[in-house]
């Protein structure tokens, strides 16, 4: 297991996501055994997805989820997606709400609740991710970052963090960078917990917006409302550089 003062974990940190994992052992496995078997039977091809990412100072690590795609799906399609994403004032909506043929059976709502990210909890204890933290991107991502927005990786990636619980697919790509900024420059055991606490609330609300939002939402202005932000004396808007 990795030395967690060498990934960007403070041992705070580090044993809170220990004990979280451990807590919830007992809802995990059978949640996670349940969403196993469910791929097994839609979908032939192995269980877990592995996809490199980009973690804490730039550091590679092998990423692990569910697997919600078919074996096979192309990857150009969404390299676009983001790039547009990347360069426009728009809300960082997924490909997949408006469709996508290459999601398996009952895979956009596993993307959706965020259980497809369950495996993850092995790069926690790994010592790679931490429970909260900005979202570890992809290296084609990172490769298109501009100086400023490479401060985020001065935290251990998360499965969930500020961004997730202040608005998320709402927020434009600038805005997500600057909630994760602000929690690299922030983070504490307070924050933590606030954040963990908002996630259920914040999941519950996208999978609502998965089923039953059929528009495109409106493109945001240049402030999000963040109630964490606030609460952890941060800005309750985030503007644009």
């Amino acid at each position: 297991m990795n030395n967690s003062n060498q990934n960007g974990l403070p041992p705070w940190k580090r044993t809170l996501d220990v004990l979280l994992i451990v807590a919830s052992l007992p809802m995990l496995i059978p949640l996670a055994l349940g969403i196993a078997l469910l791929i097994r039977l839609v979908s032939k091809g192995p269980i877990l997805f592995q996809q490199e990412r980009v973690g804490w100072r730039g550091e590679f690590f092998m990423c692990l989820k569910f697997r919600t795609m078919k074996c096979g799906a192309e990857t150009v399609s969404h390299r676009g997606h983001l790039r547009d994403l990347m360069k426009s004032d728009t809300p960082m909506q997924k490909m997949d709400s408006k469709g996508d043929k290459r999601i398996i059976p009952f895979g956009k709502i596993l993307r959706a609740s965020g259980l497809d990210e369950l495996p993850q909890l092995i790069n926690v204890l790994r010592g790679e991710m931490s429970v909260v933290g900005p979202r570890p991107c992809l290296p084609y991502e990172a490769e298109l970052y501009q100086q400023w927005q490479l401060e985020r990786f001065n935290a251990a990636p998360g499965l969930t963090g500020l961004w997730q619980v202040s608005g998320k697919n709402r927020t434009t790509f600038t805005q997500m960078i600057q909630l994760d900024i602000q929690y690299t420059k922030s983070m504490s055991l307070a924050l933590d917990l606030k954040i963990i606490f908002k996630t259920i609330p914040a999941l519950l609300l996208q999978i609502w917006e998965t089923k039953f939002r059929k528009k495109t939402p409106e493109k945001v202005n240049n402030s999000v409302n963040c109630e964490v932000a606030t609460e952890a004396n941060l800005p309750a808007s985030v503007s644009n550089n």
